[in-house]
């Protein structure tokens, strides 16, 4: 079975997933209470799989997916506004076929990046707990094992940074002490394969960090439509500068 094949089984058992009783349950009750304005949706109310190219040099990690965003659309950052914001961008950059979604059935499509994020069910108040992160980590390690070709990794925001920067610690990537901050790009590597470890891989990737397009950042001006495509012109700088750039 190929990489490919297995990043599709294991989406598979993410949507299965009932590892919090927490999460389980408020994603009912969001769909009991959702608002007026969705009372025609029929929720996912799931836990979100993660999409994309998987064959992606970008790997982006969210916190997790919005009450009436993603858990309403079953998709990652489709349908909300947090979505606007990195759809525009992925498409002005040549990493996605279109600048919105707002379906999980509208052709959306990525190019050279994939999409997961921390956790994977909608958290109350967006603030997942401790166990409910590490129930996750296990995830995120198989995909950074399928994501073979992985070479800029961007979390968005300070949560999603901290946490990716402990999984990638556990996969043995050596992590220096680390500042969080908006456009910041740290190279990172896994140790120098020692004598007589033949299947050991030396990995390097880029972390370029952001701050998180959501409203509370978007709406106050602590991010902006220029900040946040620096991030994108320093991917595509770490790439070789390939791909198409809609004006």
């Amino acid at each position: 079975m190929g990489s490919e094949e297995k990043l599709k089984k294991l989406q598979e058992r993410i949507i299965r997933c009932r590892k919090c009783p927490r999460l389980v349950n408020y994603l009912r009750e969001v769909k009991d209470r959702r608002p007026r304005r969705y009372r025609q949706w029929s929720y996912w109310s799931k836990p979100l799989p993660s999409f994309g190219d998987p064959k992606a040099r970008v790997l982006i990690i969210g916190l997790a997916p919005a009450a009436n965003g993603g858990n309403r659309t079953g998709r990652m950052f489709t349908g909300d506004r947090s979505g606007e914001w990195l759809f525009e961008a992925l498409h002005r950059f040549g990493f996605a076929n279109q600048p919105n979604s707002a379906r999980r059935d509208d052709d959306f499509t990525l190019k050279d990046c994939y999409i997961t994020a921390t956790i994977r069910c909608a958290p109350p108040d967006n603030k997942p707990l401790p166990e409910e992160i590490e129930n996750c980590r296990p995830y995120i390690f198989k995909e950074l094992d399928l994501l073979k070709n992985v070479k800029v990794v961007v979390p968005l925001g300070q949560i999603a940074f901290t946490q990716t920067l402990k999984s990638l610690r556990l996969k043995g990537f050596e992590i220096p002490p680390l500042t969080f901050g908006h456009g910041k790009n740290y190279v990172l590597r896994t140790p120098p394969i020692e004598s007589g470890q033949a299947n050991s891989r030396l990995r390097t990737i880029s972390l370029i960090t952001t701050y998180h397009p959501s409203q509370q950042n978007t709406l106050t001006g602590k991010l902006t439509r220029p900040m946040f495509h620096k991030i994108f012109k320093m991917i595509r700088k770490e790439l070789g500068g390939s791909g198409r750039i809609v004006l």
